[in-house]
């Protein structure tokens, strides 16, 4: 997965609470498991006035200029910040894909659901947890001013706001070393590759009849 180490980009702004994995990516495009292609059916049933079906040309799909990510300020964002309970609802990996390939690197917000939260870090998608008046008041200057943006710095720990005030978030050390190199539970088990060969060998001439007979 992509390495997090810093990022600074534009934040869009969900102020709505308990948003479940639902109405991240709706149940009817969880048949893929490709885990490419979700960004267009983000947030489907808010983006779009009509239904969506998995193969449709989500080109051609009306538009809800009503929903914060369909206007022109919010084009481009890369940090989402949302209300408490966020991600909350059923279990589905599918939800922190389709925020990643929308092109979101970071979500904030007062609270997450642990299955989301916990999910997101395993996809390289950064959540992070400030104080329910640290959100209200990024709510309220991203509000203010077109083109808001936040700088994170994952090593520091710190959200810094334009006026550079700097705000601290907790993370587990492990999910914050796994995010700085980009290592997915795949490539932290690759990481012993050497060593489970080693230890594959040495079993197998410990015990031999471990290993069917090929001509058997």
């Amino acid at each position: 997965m992509q390495a997090f180490t810093t990022h600074k980009g534009m934040v869009a702004p969900l102020d709505r609470e308990n948003v479940d994995t639902d109405l991240i990516i709706p149940k009817q495009f969880l048949k893929s498991i490709k885990r490419t292609g979700f960004g267009p059916n983000l947030f489907d049933e808010l983006r779009y006035l009509d239904h969506g079906e998995p193969g449709m040309d989500n080109s051609k799909r009306p538009l809800n200029p009503e929903f914060v990510l369909n206007q022109p300020r919010y084009q481009g964002a890369s940090i989402l910040l949302a209300r408490k309970n966020f991600g909350c609802g059923s279990s589905r990996e599918h939800a922190p894909w389709a925020l990643l390939q929308y092109g979101f690197r970071a979500i904030i917000a007062s609270s997450f659901a642990d299955i989301f939260f916990n999910n997101s870090f395993k996809n390289g998608l950064l959540p992070i947890i400030l104080p329910e008046d640290v959100v209200a008041k990024l709510f309220d200057a991203v509000q203010a001013k077109e083109g808001y943006e936040l700088n994170i710095d994952l090593e520091r720990q710190k959200v810094i706001a334009e006026d550079g005030q700097e705000y601290g978030f907790e993370i587990d050390a492990f999910r914050k070393q796994s995010l700085l190199k980009g290592l997915d539970e795949i490539g932290q088990t690759l990481q012993k590759a050497d060593t489970i060969k080693a230890f594959e060998a040495q079993r197998l001439a410990q015990h031999p009849w471990l290993v069917g007979n090929p001509s058997a």
